[in-house]
């Protein structure tokens, strides 16, 4: 088909919009026509058996197809077949005749023009086939370094002698702008064409050279690496090609950023380790168990808080004011307190820092004395965070000092997370129950806490689990015990121990008061209005109701307390007020405590009161003997330990000598005589006393274990009664261990054993001379004022005080 065969140009001919690309002379595609225009324009040329031109849109055409919309150039071809498709659309089989030029608009729906076709110029010319070559030189090079042209287009080029039809190959087959294939397509001087052609081909080259010297390193990249990570690389360019899926480079970058934000707060170590766990985790894959791992490491060391510290200067008036305010008494533990944090803000103020730090403050006592509660108002005081960590039954040393990060479930120790919690580096931590460590085949978590409590040790504190050292020069550490002979000695030689003794009743009542009513009240929603306890009924409440040195259990009863009256204002309606007296008190608790049985002040032969120190207080220990005939035998029951077994044993070879040296007188009454004896009137010596009789010796209670040495004096005086027949002052309490030649020797727990005779209402204490002259400063005033404290070295002056002489 020829374009000789149709009408002279420029004539009037339908125009079919192509949104795609250029279309060329000797091209045979089949278009897809969706717009009515479109269809309308390719109707009308097949019922009118004439040609059609083919224009492209312009880029910013924005939808629509009018005249302006369009290039003014095309291709001018024919329809050789039409279908219509189920979707609506037609399809049309078109064939490219010659390039043309559209003049003006002749119509608008369906569009004509007036069309021309574009004559080629300069052909024949020397300089046309030299370029030509050129050309195709620059073609044979792009397919080189690129997959544009098959062989058969290459052949076809090379062979091919119709200039214009080589450039129109080649424009369909590299991929040309709009603006770039118009430039082309409108250009009738053929070595222009050429010219511009021979540009774009040099920068195509370039371009694939550059592609195919990158896929090349790629490629020798890849070759290097496993599938797993060459798919990752692969998706990692897709993503950043389509600039999602950013959030892990986000990550990684937030993990330098909170690295370089603290580099200058913290050590070179700490520094190098996380630098380094970022770098490893950047490159690992992050479905993989080790970046999970290490993620983890990075979220944990980027969260201590480097040089971050509680601002507030130390003040010991501050310090000082709390402790009054929050805890009633416990005077001489208040004054080492503030003594303590004296030492601290002198150092502070001079400029030494904490060269200087001293021991570690361990406070000592029995449960609920309030403890933690001191170190509670000393955080308060001084502004910093509190710390708890509870040492009781912890065996595993990587508690402490954290777990190796090869572990399963790898963590810091408890320190290090302490830190991490307070969110500074100076908080008050707390060592509850130093003395229940417990040491296992997992380690000696006291070796660990010798460190952690040592100040010449602790600046470079070494967390397993980070791998790099921590400065606790600058913690408060105070650790809390109840018996301070179970803490190991290198661990106690580290601590300043202030003891912390039990309450009195009046103590009691008056932390009660000032204290424990208004916070349980508040916690159960009740006013102080709304809930009256008279003076008397608080005292029994203190008195029958609760056996403890603290006031734990006394706070445990005060809420049981207002849950009753909580219950009793809501269930019986408009009660404004409960109050309660002693008449009432059985109706707001359950039972009775009695902790100490009265004394009865009748003199009785075999029954002393001694005196003992238990975890819970003080408390008065009835001793019992009865003598039966027998060969001078002993049997002691009650669960005693060892120590109690040898005072026994020892006080019976004090008063043999007693005895035997005649000072303790011996009636003849008192030895049982045989029938011999009797008959003749026989003399028997007092010692024979203790050689007819086997004794046995009772603590009653038999269920609790009781040991210690300070039951020495009362197994003399119960032994001395028993086989001289004399009786015991039942109004008189004793304490004090006996050595083999009669000396008392000095005991410990003197507070809470003369409280427990005060509130036993004991008139008289038998105590060692060495604790009279040392300890009573610090017994209070109210046990002072109402029992008669003596001080005794010998057993005899022992004797002297408890036996009864019958007239």
């Amino acid at each position: 088909m020829k374009l000789s065969n149709y009408g002279e140009f420029p004539a009037d001919i339908p125009v079919i919009a192509e949104d795609e690309l250029f279309l060329y002379p000797f091209m045979i595609s089949p278009l897809f026509l969706s717009d009515e225009n479109n269809i309308n324009a390719a109707t009308l040329a097949m019922e009118d058996s004439s040609l059609v031109i083919v224009c492209p849109t312009k880029p910013s055409r924005d939808g629509e197809r009018t005249y302006d919309s369009l290039y003014d150039a095309g291709v001018v071809g024919s329809i050789m077949r039409k279908v219509a498709l189920p979707d609506g659309r037609v399809k049309v089989l078109f064939q490219g005749l010659a390039r043309a030029k559209t003049l003006y608009e002749v119509q608008a729906a369906p569009l004509i023009a007036n069309v021309s076709i574009l004559e080629a110029t300069n052909i024949e010319s020397l300089k046309v086939d030299a370029i030509l070559e050129i050309v195709r030189e620059k073609v044979r090079t792009l397919s080189s370094v690129s997959n544009y042209f098959p062989p058969d287009l290459l052949r076809t080029i090379e062979e091919n002698h119709d200039h214009n039809r080589i450039i129109d190959l080649i424009c369909s087959t590299v991929k040309l702008k709009k603006e770039q294939a118009y430039k082309l397509f409108v250009e009738t001087d053929t070595e222009k064409r050429f010219l511009f052609l021979i540009d774009y081909l040099i920068d195509e080259i370039e371009a694939n050279k550059l592609q195919k010297e990158i896929r090349s390193k790629v490629h020798t990249h890849i070759e290097k690496v496993n599938k797993e990570y060459f798919l990752k690389e692969q998706l990692k360019q897709i993503q950043k090609e389509l600039g999602t899926d950013t959030a892990r480079d986000e990550e990684i970058e937030e993990y330098r950023n909170k690295l370089e934000a603290k580099k200058s707060k913290m050590g070179e170590e700490a520094y190098k380790e996380i630098s380094k766990q970022i770098e490893r985790f950047s490159r690992m894959h992050p479905d993989s168990s080790d970046a999970s791992m290490t993620q983890t490491y990075l979220d944990w060391s980027l969260e201590i808080p480097f040089g971050e510290n509680a601002k507030k200067a130390l003040k010991i008036k501050d310090v000082e004011a709390q402790l009054n305010e929050d805890h009633f008494s416990l005077k001489k533990p208040k004054e080492r307190i503030v003594e303590y944090f004296a030492v601290k803000e002198l150092l502070e103020l001079r400029g030494l820092g904490n060269d200087s730090a001293g021991a570690i403050l361990c406070f000592s006592g029995p449960p609920g004395v309030g403890k933690t509660s001191l170190a509670n108002s000393i955080a308060q005081a001084l502004k910093r965070p509190l710390i708890r960590i509870a040492l009781g039954g912890l065996e595993d040393v990587n508690e402490l000092r954290g777990h190796r990060r090869t572990y399963v479930g790898a963590m810091p120790g408890r320190i290090t997370q302490g830190l991490i919690d307070a969110k500074k580096m100076n908080p008050v931590v707390v060592l509850d129950e130093i003395d229940k460590v417990s040491r296992s085949q997992r380690g000696d978590p006291t070796a660990a806490l010798l460190e952690i409590l040592d100040p010449e040790q602790n600046k470079e504190f070494r967390d397993y689990y980070l791998n790099f050292d921590i400065d606790l020069s600058k913690v408060i550490f105070i650790a809390t015990a109840n018996d301070v002979s179970r803490i190991p000695t290198p661990l106690r030689d580290r601590m300043e121990f202030i003891t912390i003794s039990s309450y009195t009743p009046q103590e009691k009542f008056e932390i009660a008061k000032r204290y424990l009513l208004p916070q349980e009240l508040k916690k159960h929603g009740l006013k102080k209005s709304e809930v009256s306890i008279s003076s008397p009924a608080l005292k029994e409440l203190i008195h029958s109701y609760t056996r403890e040195a603290g006031v734990r259990n006394l706070r445990r009863r005060i809420a049981d307390m207002s849950r009753k009256v909580a219950r009793k204002m809501l269930e019986d309606g408009g009660i404004d007020k409960v109050s309660i007296s002693l008449k009432n008190l059985k109706d707001f608790f359950d039972k009775s405590v009695f902790e100490i049985e009265k004394t009865t002040k009748i003199p009785v032969v075999g029954v002393v009161n001694g005196l003992a120190w238990t975890a819970v207080g003080g408390d008065v220990l009835k001793i019992e003997s009865i003598r039966i005939k027998g060969k001078g035998s002993m049997q002691l029951t009650g669960s005693l330990g060892d120590v109690m077994k040898e005072s026994a044993r020892i006080a019976m070879s004090v008063v043999k000598t007693l005895i035997d040296s005649g000072k303790l007188k011996i009636s003849p009454e008192n030895i049982p005589l045989t029938f011999k004896e009797k008959e003749e009137n026989i003399k028997v010596d007092s010692s024979e006393v203790y050689k007819r009789y086997d004794l046995h010796i009772h603590v009653p209670d038999g269920a609790t274990p009781k040991d210690g040495p300070s039951a020495g004096i009362a197994m003399v005086s119960v032994i001395s009664s028993i086989l001289s027949g004399e009786k015991i002052r039942s109004e008189i309490a004793m304490t004090g261990e006996v050595s083999l030649s009669g000396d008392v020797l000095p005991i410990g727990g003197l507070r809470e054993k003369l409280i427990a005779a005060h509130k036993a209402g004991m008139s008289k204490v038998l105590i060692p001379s060495k604790n009279y002259e040392r300890d009573l400063e610090d017994i209070p005033k109210e046990v002072k004022d109402t029992l008669e404290i003596i001080g005794v070295s010998r057993v005899e002056e022992v004797l002297k005080h408890i036996l009864v002489k019958e007239s």
